[in-house]
Protein backbone atom coordinates (compact mmCIF):
# COMPACT_ATOMS: atom_id res chain seq x y z
CA UNK A 1 0.00 0.00 0.00
CA UNK A 2 1.37 3.10 -0.95
CA UNK A 3 1.36 6.36 1.68
CA UNK A 4 2.25 9.90 1.19
CA UNK A 5 5.16 11.40 2.28
CA UNK A 6 5.57 12.01 6.08
CA UNK A 7 3.39 9.19 7.19
CA UNK A 8 4.83 7.08 9.72
CA UNK A 9 5.09 3.41 9.52
CA UNK A 10 4.64 0.67 12.38
CA UNK A 11 7.42 -2.18 12.19
CA UNK A 12 6.17 -5.23 13.33
CA UNK A 13 3.38 -3.89 15.44
CA UNK A 14 5.71 -2.65 17.53
CA UNK A 15 5.65 1.55 17.54
CA UNK A 16 3.33 2.02 19.98
CA UNK A 17 4.40 -0.55 22.46
CA UNK A 18 8.17 1.51 21.92
CA UNK A 19 6.40 4.49 22.57
CA UNK A 20 4.83 3.48 25.49
CA UNK A 21 8.26 2.27 27.19
CA UNK A 22 10.31 4.84 25.82
CA UNK A 23 9.34 8.51 26.44
CA UNK A 24 11.40 9.93 23.98
CA UNK A 25 11.01 8.33 20.55
CA UNK A 26 13.04 8.88 17.75
CA UNK A 27 11.27 8.34 14.35
CA UNK A 28 13.14 6.15 12.27
CA UNK A 29 11.11 5.26 9.36
CA UNK A 30 9.42 6.59 7.42
CA UNK A 31 8.33 7.14 4.01
CA UNK A 32 10.43 9.67 1.85
CA UNK A 33 8.86 12.44 0.05
CA UNK A 34 9.66 13.33 -3.70
CA UNK A 35 13.04 15.52 -3.30
CA UNK A 36 14.40 13.53 -0.34
CA UNK A 37 14.02 16.93 1.67
CA UNK A 38 11.93 17.38 5.14
CA UNK A 39 9.44 19.82 5.17
CA UNK A 40 10.46 22.53 7.70
CA UNK A 41 6.84 23.04 9.25
CA UNK A 42 6.04 19.25 9.66
CA UNK A 43 9.31 19.06 11.29
CA UNK A 44 8.53 21.21 13.66
CA UNK A 45 5.13 20.17 14.05
CA UNK A 46 6.66 16.81 15.31
CA UNK A 47 9.11 18.29 17.18
CA UNK A 48 6.62 20.08 19.54
CA UNK A 49 4.45 16.96 19.56
CA UNK A 50 7.78 15.35 21.57
CA UNK A 51 8.68 13.39 17.80
CA UNK A 52 12.68 13.32 17.37
CA UNK A 53 14.01 11.75 14.23
CA UNK A 54 17.29 10.17 14.76
CA UNK A 55 19.30 12.97 12.81
CA UNK A 56 18.86 16.44 11.23
CA UNK A 57 20.92 18.29 8.45
CA UNK A 58 20.13 21.80 8.06
CA UNK A 59 22.04 23.86 5.42
CA UNK A 60 21.13 26.95 3.41
CA UNK A 61 21.64 30.72 3.42
CA UNK A 62 19.24 31.45 6.06
CA UNK A 63 21.29 31.17 8.97
CA UNK A 64 18.36 32.89 11.44
CA UNK A 65 15.90 30.66 10.70
CA UNK A 66 18.87 27.50 11.08
CA UNK A 67 19.47 28.77 14.52
CA UNK A 68 15.75 28.96 15.11
CA UNK A 69 15.23 25.16 14.53
CA UNK A 70 18.03 24.10 16.33
CA UNK A 71 17.12 26.39 19.63
CA UNK A 72 13.29 25.02 18.79
CA UNK A 73 14.15 21.53 18.84
CA UNK A 74 16.61 22.17 21.98
CA UNK A 75 13.84 23.76 23.96
CA UNK A 76 11.69 20.63 23.17
CA UNK A 77 13.78 18.12 24.40
CA UNK A 78 15.40 19.72 27.76
CA UNK A 79 14.43 21.61 30.52
CA UNK A 80 16.76 25.03 31.09
CA UNK A 81 18.47 22.73 33.66
CA UNK A 82 18.85 19.76 31.76
CA UNK A 83 20.77 21.74 28.65
CA UNK A 84 24.22 21.48 30.53
CA UNK A 85 24.03 17.39 30.39
CA UNK A 86 22.06 16.77 27.30
CA UNK A 87 24.02 18.95 24.57
CA UNK A 88 27.12 17.88 23.08
CA UNK A 89 28.72 20.51 20.48
CA UNK A 90 31.10 19.00 17.76
CA UNK A 91 33.10 21.21 14.90
CA UNK A 92 34.02 19.19 12.12
CA UNK A 93 37.07 22.03 11.53
CA UNK A 94 38.44 20.86 15.02
CA UNK A 95 37.35 17.23 15.68
CA UNK A 96 36.97 14.15 13.38
CA UNK A 97 33.14 13.08 12.53
CA UNK A 98 34.33 9.90 14.59
CA UNK A 99 33.83 11.34 17.79
CA UNK A 100 30.76 12.88 17.05
CA UNK A 101 29.32 8.78 16.26
CA UNK A 102 30.86 7.64 18.95
CA UNK A 103 29.47 10.57 21.29
CA UNK A 104 26.04 9.63 19.90
CA UNK A 105 26.53 6.06 20.81
CA UNK A 106 26.88 6.65 24.52
CA UNK A 107 24.03 6.56 26.85
CA UNK A 108 23.42 9.99 28.06
CA UNK A 109 24.09 10.83 31.75
CA UNK A 110 21.46 12.73 34.55
CA UNK A 111 18.99 13.04 30.92
CA UNK A 112 16.73 10.97 29.44
CA UNK A 113 18.43 11.83 25.94
CA UNK A 114 20.81 14.04 24.49
CA UNK A 115 20.96 15.68 21.42
CA UNK A 116 24.77 15.80 19.68
CA UNK A 117 24.96 18.90 17.27
CA UNK A 118 27.71 19.07 14.59
CA UNK A 119 28.26 22.28 12.85
CA UNK A 120 30.55 21.56 9.25
CA UNK A 121 31.58 23.25 6.18
CA UNK A 122 33.38 20.94 4.18
CA UNK A 123 31.75 16.70 5.17
CA UNK A 124 28.56 17.35 3.60
CA UNK A 125 29.07 20.70 1.91
CA UNK A 126 28.53 21.43 -1.60
CA UNK A 127 32.08 22.91 -2.94
CA UNK A 128 33.81 22.33 0.50
CA UNK A 129 37.13 19.43 0.35
CA UNK A 130 35.95 16.59 2.15
CA UNK A 131 37.46 17.15 5.72
CA UNK A 132 39.02 19.80 5.40
CA UNK A 133 42.25 19.83 7.12
CA UNK A 134 41.14 16.54 8.99
CA UNK A 135 40.45 13.06 7.70
CA UNK A 136 36.83 12.02 8.28
CA UNK A 137 36.03 8.78 7.99
CA UNK A 138 32.23 8.87 7.18
CA UNK A 139 31.50 5.32 7.54
CA UNK A 140 31.83 5.27 11.15
CA UNK A 141 28.63 7.78 10.90
CA UNK A 142 26.74 5.77 8.42
CA UNK A 143 27.57 2.50 10.44
CA UNK A 144 25.76 4.03 13.23
CA UNK A 145 22.57 6.00 11.49
CA UNK A 146 22.06 2.51 10.15
CA UNK A 147 21.21 1.72 13.59
CA UNK A 148 20.83 4.72 15.64
CA UNK A 149 20.49 5.02 19.46
CA UNK A 150 17.14 5.80 20.67
CA UNK A 151 18.01 8.12 23.15
CA UNK A 152 20.31 10.51 20.61
CA UNK A 153 19.20 13.08 18.10
CA UNK A 154 21.84 14.18 15.98
CA UNK A 155 21.89 17.71 14.32
CA UNK A 156 24.15 19.06 11.84
CA UNK A 157 24.25 22.39 10.89
CA UNK A 158 25.83 22.77 7.57
CA UNK A 159 27.37 26.06 6.81
CA UNK A 160 26.74 25.67 2.67
CA UNK A 161 24.06 26.85 0.35
CA UNK A 162 23.97 23.07 -1.00
CA UNK A 163 25.47 19.82 0.03
CA UNK A 164 27.19 17.97 -2.28
CA UNK A 165 24.73 15.22 -3.02
CA UNK A 166 27.35 12.76 -4.64
CA UNK A 167 28.65 11.77 -1.17
CA UNK A 168 27.45 8.72 0.32
CA UNK A 169 26.71 10.43 3.55
CA UNK A 170 24.48 12.68 2.01
CA UNK A 171 22.80 10.25 -0.47
CA UNK A 172 22.04 8.26 2.88
CA UNK A 173 20.88 10.98 5.05
CA UNK A 174 18.40 12.11 1.54
CA UNK A 175 17.38 8.23 1.56
CA UNK A 176 16.41 9.02 5.31
CA UNK A 177 14.24 12.24 4.12
CA UNK A 178 16.74 13.79 6.86
CA UNK A 179 17.55 17.28 4.93
CA UNK A 180 15.92 20.31 5.35
CA UNK A 181 16.80 23.09 3.14
CA UNK A 182 16.70 26.77 4.61
CA UNK A 183 16.82 28.98 1.24
CA UNK A 184 16.19 32.92 2.22
CA UNK A 185 12.37 33.79 2.34
CA UNK A 186 11.57 36.41 -0.86
CA UNK A 187 9.63 39.51 -0.43
CA UNK A 188 6.41 38.67 0.23
CA UNK A 189 7.38 35.71 2.39
CA UNK A 190 9.20 37.95 4.64
CA UNK A 191 5.90 40.27 4.66
CA UNK A 192 4.41 37.89 6.15
CA UNK A 193 6.46 36.85 8.42
CA UNK A 194 7.04 40.33 9.98
CA UNK A 195 3.16 40.73 10.15
CA UNK A 196 2.52 37.82 11.26
CA UNK A 197 5.37 38.34 14.25
CA UNK A 198 3.45 41.73 14.94
CA UNK A 199 0.08 39.21 15.51
CA UNK A 200 1.97 36.68 18.03
CA UNK A 201 3.12 39.83 20.46
CA UNK A 202 -0.42 41.03 19.74
CA UNK A 203 -0.43 43.98 18.05
CA UNK A 204 -0.67 44.81 14.11
CA UNK A 205 1.24 45.50 11.56
CA UNK A 206 -0.14 47.75 8.32
CA UNK A 207 1.35 45.98 5.05
CA UNK A 208 2.29 49.39 4.30
CA UNK A 209 4.60 49.44 7.22
CA UNK A 210 5.97 45.98 6.76
CA UNK A 211 7.05 47.45 3.13
CA UNK A 212 8.64 50.40 4.26
CA UNK A 213 10.79 48.36 7.03
CA UNK A 214 11.52 45.19 4.39
CA UNK A 215 12.75 48.22 2.21
CA UNK A 216 14.90 49.76 5.29
CA UNK A 217 16.31 46.80 6.70
CA UNK A 218 16.24 44.50 3.64
CA UNK A 219 16.57 40.37 4.03
CA UNK A 220 18.71 40.06 7.09
CA UNK A 221 16.24 38.25 9.07
CA UNK A 222 18.25 38.46 12.06
CA UNK A 223 18.18 42.38 12.01
CA UNK A 224 14.15 41.88 11.26
CA UNK A 225 13.92 40.09 14.31
CA UNK A 226 15.33 43.18 16.27
CA UNK A 227 13.33 45.76 15.11
CA UNK A 228 10.44 43.97 14.71
CA UNK A 229 10.57 43.51 18.94
CA UNK A 230 11.05 47.16 19.29
CA UNK A 231 8.12 48.37 17.27
CA UNK A 232 5.86 45.66 19.23
CA UNK A 233 7.20 47.01 22.50
CA UNK A 234 6.64 51.00 21.68
CA UNK A 235 2.98 50.07 20.34
CA UNK A 236 2.01 48.26 23.43
CA UNK A 237 -0.25 45.56 23.96
CA UNK A 238 -2.80 45.69 20.91
CA UNK A 239 -1.17 48.87 19.03
CA UNK A 240 -0.82 49.37 15.35
CA UNK A 241 2.68 49.83 13.97
CA UNK A 242 2.43 51.86 11.32
CA UNK A 243 4.52 53.72 8.61
CA UNK A 244 5.11 56.59 11.54
CA UNK A 245 6.42 54.22 13.70
CA UNK A 246 8.58 52.56 11.40
CA UNK A 247 9.58 55.98 9.82
CA UNK A 248 10.58 57.00 13.55
CA UNK A 249 12.14 53.96 14.91
CA UNK A 250 14.30 52.31 12.27
CA UNK A 251 17.10 54.34 10.35
CA UNK A 252 16.72 55.31 6.93
CA UNK A 253 19.02 53.71 4.35
CA UNK A 254 21.18 55.78 2.03
CA UNK A 255 19.34 54.77 -0.74
CA UNK A 256 16.09 55.92 1.37
CA UNK A 257 17.56 59.93 1.41
CA UNK A 258 19.13 59.92 -1.75
CA UNK A 259 15.65 59.22 -3.35
CA UNK A 260 14.56 61.82 -0.86
CA UNK A 261 16.76 64.11 -2.79
CA UNK A 262 15.81 63.46 -5.96
CA UNK A 263 12.07 63.91 -5.26
CA UNK A 264 12.99 67.13 -3.61
CA UNK A 265 14.81 68.09 -6.86
CA UNK A 266 11.40 67.39 -8.63
CA UNK A 267 9.92 69.62 -6.27
CA UNK A 268 12.50 72.11 -6.63
CA UNK A 269 13.03 72.21 -2.86
CA UNK A 270 16.74 73.37 -3.49
CA UNK A 271 17.13 73.66 0.55
CA UNK A 272 15.56 70.51 1.49
CA UNK A 273 18.12 68.90 -0.90
CA UNK A 274 20.91 70.65 0.14
CA UNK A 275 19.76 69.57 3.73
CA UNK A 276 19.65 66.05 2.71
CA UNK A 277 23.04 65.99 1.05
CA UNK A 278 25.07 67.51 4.15
CA UNK A 279 23.24 64.76 6.28
CA UNK A 280 24.46 62.33 4.08
CA UNK A 281 27.98 63.72 4.18
CA UNK A 282 28.21 63.73 7.95
CA UNK A 283 27.60 60.10 7.38
CA UNK A 284 30.49 60.12 5.86
CA UNK A 285 29.19 58.76 2.16
CA UNK A 286 31.31 59.82 -0.67
CA UNK A 287 30.29 62.56 -3.01
CA UNK A 288 30.80 60.07 -6.30
CA UNK A 289 28.67 57.17 -4.31
CA UNK A 290 25.75 59.89 -3.66
CA UNK A 291 26.11 60.84 -7.40
CA UNK A 292 26.01 57.03 -8.71
CA UNK A 293 23.02 56.53 -6.50
CA UNK A 294 21.10 59.67 -7.53
CA UNK A 295 21.95 58.14 -11.27
CA UNK A 296 20.96 54.76 -10.08
CA UNK A 297 17.18 56.46 -8.79
CA UNK A 298 16.87 58.34 -12.02
CA UNK A 299 18.05 55.03 -14.17
CA UNK A 300 14.99 53.27 -12.29
CA UNK A 301 12.92 55.74 -12.81
CA UNK A 302 13.37 55.79 -16.45
CA UNK A 303 13.02 52.20 -16.75
CA UNK A 304 10.21 52.22 -14.87
CA UNK A 305 8.25 54.71 -17.25
CA UNK A 306 9.10 52.17 -20.15
CA UNK A 307 7.51 49.27 -18.20
CA UNK A 308 4.29 51.35 -17.77
CA UNK A 309 4.08 51.69 -20.88
CA UNK A 310 4.12 47.88 -21.83
CA UNK A 311 1.59 47.68 -19.17
CA UNK A 312 3.61 45.41 -16.49
CA UNK A 313 2.33 45.50 -13.32
CA UNK A 314 4.48 46.96 -10.22
CA UNK A 315 4.62 43.28 -9.38
CA UNK A 316 5.93 42.37 -12.83
CA UNK A 317 8.35 45.85 -12.54
CA UNK A 318 10.13 44.42 -9.32
CA UNK A 319 11.14 41.20 -10.50
CA UNK A 320 12.14 42.80 -13.99
CA UNK A 321 14.43 45.14 -11.98
CA UNK A 322 15.80 42.87 -9.22
CA UNK A 323 13.93 45.29 -6.52
CA UNK A 324 11.69 45.45 -3.73
CA UNK A 325 8.01 45.55 -4.78
CA UNK A 326 8.25 48.82 -2.32
CA UNK A 327 11.02 50.44 -3.74
CA UNK A 328 9.21 50.31 -7.16
CA UNK A 329 5.36 51.64 -5.67
CA UNK A 330 7.55 54.64 -4.48
CA UNK A 331 9.73 55.37 -7.69
CA UNK A 332 6.57 55.07 -10.07
CA UNK A 333 4.90 57.65 -7.70
CA UNK A 334 7.95 60.05 -7.89
CA UNK A 335 8.94 59.16 -11.88
CA UNK A 336 5.55 60.69 -12.68
CA UNK A 337 6.93 64.48 -11.72
CA UNK A 338 9.60 63.80 -14.29
CA UNK A 339 8.93 63.45 -18.08
CA UNK A 340 11.24 61.17 -19.71
CA UNK A 341 13.26 63.49 -21.70
CA UNK A 342 14.21 65.21 -18.59
CA UNK A 343 15.45 62.32 -16.82
CA UNK A 344 17.42 61.74 -19.66
CA UNK A 345 18.91 65.15 -19.55
CA UNK A 346 19.11 64.62 -15.59
CA UNK A 347 20.93 61.29 -16.25
CA UNK A 348 23.52 62.74 -18.64
CA UNK A 349 24.36 65.89 -16.38
CA UNK A 350 25.15 62.95 -13.75
CA UNK A 351 26.90 61.43 -15.77
CA UNK A 352 29.50 64.57 -17.01
CA UNK A 353 29.79 65.10 -13.30
CA UNK A 354 30.45 61.83 -12.11
CA UNK A 355 33.58 62.06 -14.93
CA UNK A 356 34.81 65.76 -13.80
CA UNK A 357 35.05 64.67 -10.31
CA UNK A 358 36.47 61.50 -10.82
CA UNK A 359 39.38 62.99 -13.13
CA UNK A 360 39.75 66.02 -10.45
CA UNK A 361 38.38 68.37 -12.53
CA UNK A 362 35.88 70.05 -9.86
CA UNK A 363 36.13 69.35 -6.27
CA UNK A 364 33.57 66.35 -5.23
CA UNK A 365 31.86 67.95 -1.99
CA UNK A 366 31.42 71.46 -3.87
CA UNK A 367 31.04 69.63 -7.18
CA UNK A 368 27.27 67.99 -6.21
CA UNK A 369 26.43 71.17 -4.47
CA UNK A 370 26.24 73.00 -7.23
CA UNK A 371 24.64 70.31 -9.71
CA UNK A 372 21.77 70.50 -6.86
CA UNK A 373 21.61 74.27 -7.21
CA UNK A 374 21.93 74.27 -10.82
CA UNK A 375 18.57 71.41 -10.76
CA UNK A 376 16.76 73.56 -8.28
CA UNK A 377 16.59 76.35 -10.67
CA UNK A 378 15.55 74.49 -13.73
CA UNK A 379 11.62 73.98 -14.30
CA UNK A 380 11.80 71.37 -17.16
CA UNK A 381 9.75 68.84 -15.56
CA UNK A 382 6.11 67.82 -16.16
CA UNK A 383 3.92 64.74 -16.33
Amino acid sequence: MDLPAGVYIDVQGQRDEAEQAHPFVAVQLQTKGASGEMDAKEALKEIKNGKFRPAYVLYGSDRYRIQQFADTLAEAMFTPDEREFGIVKFDTSETIIEEAALEAETLPFFVERKLVIVKDASVFAAGGKEGGKLEHKTERLQQYLDIPSETTVMLFIVNAEKLDERRKLVKMLKDRNALLPFQELDASELKRWVVKRAEEQHRKMTPDAADLLLARVGAHMQQLAIEMDKLCLHAGEGGVIGVEQVELLTASTVDEDVFALVDSIAELQVDKALRLYRSLLLRREEPIKIAALIARQLRIMLQIKELEQHRYTPQQMAGQLGLHPYAVKLAAEKSRKFAVPRLGVLLASIADLDYRMKTGAVDKVLGLELYLLALGTKQGQGA
